[in-house]
């Protein structure tokens, strides 16, 4: 019996091995449209407005940014984007044309090294609503 028990066991392993080798994550796993997400909706980033897709790719570089507030902690008070600890979540001014405050677009993302987030979400309705950026 311990045997049996035994060589399931290393199978078990040998498969959380392989699978982590691949670097498979069950998180890249999705319907169309549908993230795992909370059941969140998913966004294309080519679908993005012009300013966004531009916000994405500063977001990786790292800067620069046209706002202060551009990179700092988002709070999540709303609690649509998945739970997670403080300061896990930054927020980003996604320009509207002709506005001229930040206006009510942004992007969300997630991660513990701001230049390469876990995830992003965009919300064009001042956090009422979001949507994962998916490539």
């Amino acid at each position: 019996m311990l045997r049996k028990s035994w060589a399931g066991w290393q199978l078990a392993m040998a498969v959380i091995l392989a699978v982590l080798g691949t670097g498979f994550s069950p998180a890249m796993v999705q319907a169309k449209g549908v993230s795992s997400d909370n059941g969140i909706s998913t966004v294309l980033v080519t679908e993005l407005p012009v300013q966004g897709r531009n916000m994405v790719s500063l977001i990786y570089q790292g800067g620069p940014f046209r706002y202060d507030k551009d990179g700092s902690v988002f709070g999540n008070r709303e609690r649509i984007l998945p739970a997670s600890n403080r300061g896990y979540y930054r927020e980003y001014t996604v320009q509207t044309p002709g506005e001229r405050s930040r206006g009510a677009r942004r992007i969300v993302c997630g991660g513990f090294v701001p230049t390469v987030p876990d995830a992003c979400y965009f919300t064009d309705d001042h956090y009422a609503s979001f949507r994962r950026i998916v490539q």
